[in-house]
This record gives structure tokens, sequence and C-alpha cells, in this order.
């Protein structure tokens, strides 16, 4: 349908085909099949535009309106403020969907939901951004978020939850940090909630040279380098603090299965992964090895 259409619009764009900032001089449909599409609105009629509402879904990119609290977090983010004065709590929590899952202005209904007040959002695109807690006494659970908005909205979204800091001059610093080693950490897990801290080992991972990756790769994982299977259990061990019994449980695997496995490991490398600083040493390589 794509080709089709191409032929009758010749201004007709796929959604990654363009930057964020050409965005507004096109209108906007998505497909049946959920591929979204673009026509240069100077290139539509009216007539146009309503025969394409018969087979084609309108969609909206637009960013919900900033409210007075949002624009001073917006200034507080994007200039370097002197202020060192313990006046204040805050966080900064990441957020990311896959584009067209859902409008940013029913996101962000959703979200507040969740919060006993209205809480800023910070949107970078339509489907990322920063949500600024205020309020450390809120005992807010984003694994409980992710499944409602899973179950409620189909929504799959991935949280990374930043340090608490108290004057607004680290607010810019922080803000980069955290969308910086929020794409270190979806690189490399598939954790739907993490920590500013999840990240500090994919940050030293990207500063390491290729030669000294690949010396780590061969020398800490060996031959067991070839089998994805063990590699993913060591991995699921070492993320359930080297505890065999929920290890077990999380991969669907008899103890004795799971030893049997723990143990391969060992005759393959020589290195003890129930040994903390071992394991350490072992999930850093498979780290690399993504």
């Amino acid at each position: 349908m794509i080709k089709q259409l191409r032929k009758i619009f010749s201004t007709l764009v796929l959604y990654n085909e363009i930057s964020d900032k050409s965005r507004d001089k096109y209108k906007w449909y998505m497909t049946d099949g959920g591929q979204v599409i673009g026509i240069d609105r100077k290139e539509l009629t009216e007539k146009d535009s309503t025969l394409l509402h018969m087979f084609l879904h309108p969609y909206n990119f637009s960013i919900p309106e900033m409210t007075a609290e949002e624009k001073q977090w917006k200034t507080s983010i994007s200039t370097e403020i002197s202020d060192n004065t313990n006046s204040l709590t805050y966080r900064f929590i990441y957020f990311s969907y896959q584009p067209f899952q859902i409008e940013p202005e029913s996101f962000k209904e959703a979200i507040n939901e969740f919060y006993a007040r209205q809480v800023p959002i910070l949107f970078e695109n339509d489907h990322e951004g920063i949500i600024v807690e205020t309020n450390p006494n809120e005992d807010i659970s984003y694994e409980q978020i992710i499944d409602v908005l899973m179950s409620d909205l189909y929504v799959k979204i991935k949280f990374v939850v930043g340090p608490y800091l108290y004057t607004l001059s680290k607010a810019k610093r922080t803000h980069q940090i955290l969308i910086d080693g929020a794409n270190k950490i979806f690189s490399y897990s598939d954790k739907s909630v993490s920590t500013y801290i999840d990240a500090v080992p994919f940050i030293l991972i990207d500063q390491i040279e290729s030669d000294t990756r690949t010396d780590i790769i061969d020398s800490v994982l060996g031959e067991a380098i070839h089998d994805q299977d063990l590699l993913k259990t060591v991995e699921t061990f070492i993320a359930c603090n080297l505890n065999v019994s929920v290890t077990a449980k999380e991969l669907y695997m008899h103890r004795n299965s799971l030893q049997y496995r723990l143990d391969k490991f060992t005759e393959k490398t020589g290195i003890d992964i129930r040994q903390f600083h071992q394991a350490m040493t072992v999930l850093l390589a498979i780290y690399i090895n993504k």
C-alpha cells in the first residue's frame, strides 16, 4: 500500500525517514499494519484528507503543553544554575516506550494516576522523557506502573530511576547523565526498571578499547562463549544474587539441573561464580560480549 500511495503523493515519508524538526510540515497517518506515514500538508487537498481518513488512522505527534512547573524544570535542566541551597529534594525518572504505542497526552494522564499530585513530565520526544519526583516520601513502585500500563493500555515501558538531588545546580548535569546512561543500559540489559547505579558498568565498558574488550571476553569466558544458554544461566544466577533457589525458580529449572550448569561453566572457564568477586568479573565479560 505504501508504494501505491507514493505514486499518488510524492512527498510521502515514513516516520523514521525524517528528523523531529521536520515533522510539523507533514500530516501523519497510521496504517492497519502499524506503519506511520506522513504527507506534506501542502500536497493534501481537503478531498485527499477525507479520502485518506477512510482507510488510514490520523496520528498525532503533539506533545502536551507544559505547565508552569514543567517550564521551570525545563529551564533548570537546560541552563547552568549556581544555586547550591538545599531548598528541595527531587530526582529524575527516565521513561521510554515504543513509538506509536500511546499518545503523549494519554501517557501523561496515565502516569499521574499513580501520584498524589500532578508530577512534572518533560517529554524529549513523543515516546521518551523525564518524570520529576519532588516528594521522596511517596512510595512509588515502577514495576507496578509497568504492570498496570501493560495490562490496561498495552504499553510496554522502561524506567531508569535517578539519584535524589538536593540542589538545582546539579539538575542539568544529572539530567544529561541519566539520558546517556539509560541509552547504555537498554543496549545491554532487558530489565524494565533500572537505576543510575546499573548504568555504571556499561559506561565503563564503553570506555574500554576494542582490543581490550576482546581480551577480556576470551580470557574470562573461554570456551563458554559459544554456549548462549549457559551464559544466560550464569547471568541470571548473578542477577539473582548468587541464590540457587531463586535462580532455579526464575529459569523454571530444577535445582540439580542448575547446579550441573554452574559446574559446567566452572569446568569450561576455571572460574567459580559462586564467589562474589569472580562473579562480577564474569558478568562484566558477558556484558562486553553483548
